[in-house]
C-alpha cells in the first residue's frame, strides 16, 4: 500500500533536487493511489496553478490504462481516436505526455503513480523515476 508518508517523501524528494538545481522551472508533483485518487500533491512557487492538474492527468492516466504516460503518448500517435475515447471517459483527465510514472512494488503489483511537470516532459519523467527508485519501489514509466 502507498502511504501518505510514502506521497509526501516521494514529493519531497522532487522538491530537494529541485531547489539543488539552477537548470529546471517551478516543478509540481502529484502522488496517486492504485485507484488513481490523490494521496499528496505540492506546487513550487512560481509554478502555474494548471500543474497541479497537469500532474494529476499524467499520475491518473498512468494508473487508469496500467502503463506510463510516455507509452500513453506513444499510443496517442498511433491511436488517437482510442486515447481520446479513454479521455473521454476519464472525464478530460488523461495527459498522455512522460512524467506520468508507476511506482510498482518488488512484487511488480501497481501501487499507485507519481506524476511530475513543470519542466520538459523527459525532465519531469527524470525526477519522478529518479524519485520512486530512491524511496525503494520500482519505477514503471
Amino acid at each position: 500500500m502507498l502511504t501518505l508518508s510514502h506521497a509526501q517523501g516521494l514529493i519531497q524528494t522532487i522538491l530537494a533536487e529541485t531547489a539543488s538545481r539552477t537548470d529546471l522551472k517551478p516543478m509540481t508533483a502529484v502522488v496517486v493511489d492504485a485507484g488513481g485518487h490523490v494521496i499528496a500533491s505540492a506546487r513550487e512557487d512560481g509554478a502555474s496553478p494548471i500543474r497541479v492538474d497537469l500532474a494529476t492527468g499524467k499520475a491518473r492516466g498512468a494508473v487508469l490504462m496500467g502503463v506510463g504516460s510516455r507509452k500513453l503518448g506513444e499510443r496517442a500517435e498511433s491511436q488517437a481516436y482510442f486515447i481520446q475515447a479513454m479521455n473521454a471517459l476519464a472525464d478530460g483527465s488523461l495527459v498522455p505526455v512522460p512524467g506520468g510514472v508507476l511506482i510498482r512494488d518488488t512484487a511488480g503489483v501497481v501501487l499507485g503513480a507519481l506524476g511530475v511537470t513543470g519542466d520538459t516532459s523527459d525532465q519531469d519523467e527524470d525526477l519522478a523515476i529518479r524519485a520512486i527508485q530512491a524511496h525503494g519501489f520500482t519505477a514503471d514509466p
